[in-house]
């Protein structure tokens, strides 16, 4: 068997830009940063990086659109014969499987140790998207970067009662979800507390309700006093 081409596990790493992929694939015709950008619900920045590194792995090749217009036309992708079936994100779900049954086999505490790798995740990803002039934010600022965090994970977040409760639409990893809630919403729950906590925001998350409905999980959070704190 021919090995993988480790540039497509970069690739296809994160979840926006699986997002970015399959709606290449989803259409007959070329599309722009601007019209991916406005389907998908990211910034065109984020998209123009996710394209990148689509192209560098042969999974999406970049043309100019709108041909023998006047000006420089924009630049226009379409998905690769590459970018078939293989290239989903079944493979990773099928990981996650293997770990989630692991660790809910083997652990004593399974949760627990869940929320601590979630912790890192979260702590790590703030950290990459704070400057060096970092300054803490006040509640709303925290929970709009917690949005845009569930965001490009692909969790179609909501916020609702003034903050207090984040909707999450959809789940990644919505059926290991369900097999082994207790490490796959540990490891999303320890995912908000790590991000919060390295944001030095005055809002923690206390907890994760899954599956309110078949397709809805509820992210509780609340305001922390500082003189309390």
């Amino acid at each position: 068997m021919e090995p993988t081409d480790p540039r497509v596990h970069r690739a296809l790493a994160g979840v926006s830009r699986v997002r970015v992929l399959d709606l290449l694939r989803s259409v007959d015709r070329p599309m722009t940063v601007a019209d991916l950008s406005s389907r998908v619900g990211l910034h065109p920045n984020t998209v123009r990086l996710h394209l990148d590194h689509l192209v560098q792995a042969g999974l999406a090749t970049r043309e100019r659109a709108g041909q023998g217009r006047p000006g420089r036309p924009p630049a226009a992708y379409v998905a690769s014969a590459r970018a078939g079936p293989e290239a989903s994100n079944d493979g990773y779900q099928t990981l996650a499987d293997i770990l989630a049954t692991r660790l809910g086999l083997t652990s004593p505490q399974p949760q627990e140790v869940s929320a601590a790798a979630g912790r890192d995740w979260g702590r790590a990803w703030a950290r990459a998207e704070t400057s060096t002039a970092h300054q803490q934010p006040d509640p709303r600022q925290a929970v709009d970067h917690i949005l845009r965090l569930l965001d490009s994970l692909g969790f179609a977040p909501r916020a609702v009662d003034g903050g207090r409760t984040v909707e999450l639409h959809r789940c990644p990893f919505l059926e290991v979800a369900k097999r082994h809630p207790e490490v796959v919403c540990g490891v999303h729950l320890g995912l908000l507390q790590g991000a919060l906590a390295e944001m030095d925001a005055p809002v923690r998350a206390t907890h994760l309700e899954p599956f309110v409905t078949p397709q809805l999980c509820l992210a509780r959070l609340e305001t922390v006093d500082a003189t309390n704190a």
